[in-house]
C-alpha cells in the first residue's frame, strides 16, 4: 500500500468532528463532559504560563503516582492520540515492520502508514469475543516485526486482555527485539477492579492512556506515555518538534482533576453503569444483531445480521436524531459502535430510536 504523507488524512477522525452529532448521541466513546464547576478551582489558582521544561513537575509526579512508576518513565502528552503518535515515532524508523491488530482504531492505523511502516495484521475475530489469540500472533510476527500494536480495552469491541495474555504477547515481541505499544486508554474504566499497566511487565512494553475517555476530561488532553526512561526522554525530545510547550492552563487543572479522581470516577462509573443496563435491555430484545457484550468500557460493538449498516445510519439520522460510528470505521462495516458514556436519560431514547429505526428497515425484534 501507497501512502503519501502529503495526502495523509484519518476518515474516522472527520466523521466524528462533522458527522457524528446529534441530539440522541450513541457515536461518542467517552463519557459525558465533567463541569468545571464541579472541579475545585478559582481563576486566582491558574496562570497561563509556568515552569514546564519537559513535564510540568507536580503533573509529572502525579501521573507517576497514579502509575505507580518513576517520574523518569512518564511523558506528558496531548491526549492518547498523540501519545499514540510520538510512542511510534520513536519507535521504529520509516519502512520498518510493525504489527497492528485488526480490526482497530482507525487512527493507529492511519499514524502507522504516515509515519512510513511496513504493516502487518493480526485478526482478533468476532467469534472469539475479539480476544487476542497468542498462537495467532505467534504465525504473523516476523524477525523484522519492530512494534506490536494492540488497544486493552479493545476499540472497538471493549474486550479486555488480561496479564496472561499480555506476557505471552510481550515474550513473542522480545523474540523478534520487538516493543509492544499497548493503548490503555479504556482500561481506566474497570474503575473497582483496576489492572495495572501492561509497562510493568518489561521495558520492551510501552503504554499510552489519558483522563479523555473515562472520566470526561477530554478537553484537558492530559495524556501521558509510559516508557523506560531512554525511550523517554527521546520521546520528549521528539515532542518538541509537535507540541514544544502545553498550555499550562490545562496542565493546572489537570493536577487539579488527578487530586479529585475518586470523585469523578465515581459519576463516571455510575454513568456506565447506568447505560450499560439500557444497552443489555436493547441488545436482549433485539433479534436482528449479534454482539459481544464487554464488561468493561464506553461501547459496544453489535453485527447487523442482514442489511446495509450505512443504509441503518442515513435513517437514523435523517428521521430519528440519532447516530452511531459505522463499523467501516473500524474494518468491520457489518458491524457498528455504540457508545454508553452519554446522558443516561439521552442514551436511553437513543436506543429507543435506534430500534424504532431497525424495525422500520425491515430487521424486526424477538
Amino acid at each position: 500500500m501507497t501512502f503519501l504523507r502529503t495526502t495523509a488524512r484519518s476518515p474516522y477522525m472527520e466523521f466524528a468532528k462533522l458527522r457524528s452529532a446529534a441530539a440522541y448521541n450513541l457515536a461518542t466513546s467517552g463519557v459525558m463532559s465533567y463541569p468545571l464547576a464541579d472541579l475545585p478551582v478559582q481563576w486566582k489558582d491558574l496562570e497561563i504560563n509556568g515552569p514546564t521544561i519537559y513535564g510540568y513537575a507536580p503533573l509529572q509526579e502525579r501521573l507517576a503516582r497514579k502509575n505507580n512508576v518513576s517520574p523518569d518513565s512518564v511523558v506528558a502528552s496531548t491526549g492518547t492520540s498523540m501519545a499514540n503518535h510520538l510512542a511510534m515515532a520513536a519507535s521504529f524508523e520509516p519502512g520498518d515492520e510493525v504489527l497492528v491488530e485488526e480490526p482497530t482504531y482507525e487512527l493507529l492505523l492511519s499514524t502507522a502508514h504516515y509515519l512510513g511502516a511496513q504493516i502487518r495484521r493480526f485478526p482478533r475475530r468476532f467469534e472469539e469475543g475479539f480476544r487476542i489469540d497468542p498462537e495467532t500472533v505467534a504465525k504473523h510476527i516476523t524477525p523484522r516485526t519492530r512494534l506490536v500494536i494492540i488497544t486493552n480495552l479493545h476499540n472497538p469491541s471493549g474486550a479486555l486482555t488480561d496479564a496472561a495474555t499480555l506476557r505471552q504477547l510481550g515474550e513473542l515481541a522480545l523474540s523478534t527485539g520487538a516493543r509492544v505499544l499497548v493503548d490503555e486508554v479504556y482500561l481506566e474504566t474497570l474503575f473497582d477492579l483496576p489492572m495495572p499497566s501492561a509497562f510493568h511487565l518489561g521495558k520492551h512494553f510501552v503504554a499510552t492512556n489519558s483522563l479523555t475517555k473515562a472520566y470526561g476530561l477530554s478537553g484537558l488532553r492530559c495524556g501521558w506515555i509510559l516508557a523506560e526512561p531512554v525511550l523517554a526522554e527521546r520521546i520528549w525530545r521528539l515532542n518538541d518538534l509537535f507540541a514544544a510547550t502545553p498550555a499550562h492552563p490545562a496542565e493546572l487543572l489537570s493536577v487539579v482533576a488527578l487530586d479529585n479522581l475518586d470523585r469523578i470516577k465515581a459519576r463516571a462509573k455510575n454513568i456506565l453503569d447506568a447505560n450499560r443496563r439500557h444497552l443489555n435491555a436493547f441488545l436482549d430484545a433485539r433479534a436482528d444483531l449479534d454482539c459481544f457484550r464487554p464488561q468493561f468500557g464506553t461501547v459496544a460493538f453489535p453485527r447487523l445480521r442482514n442489511g446495509s449498516v450505512d443504509d441503518l445510519f442515513n435513517l437514523l439520522v435523517r428521521k430519528y436524531e440519532t447516530s452511531f460510528a459505522p463499523g467501516r470505521f473500524f474494518e468491520m462495516p457489518r458491524h457498528f459502535r455504540l457508545g454508553i458514556g452519554g446522558d443516561e436519560a439521552m442514551t436511553a431514547e437513543a436506543f429507543s430510536r435506534l430500534g424504532q429505526a431497525l424495525d422500520e428497515t425491515g430487521h424486526g425484534s424477538s
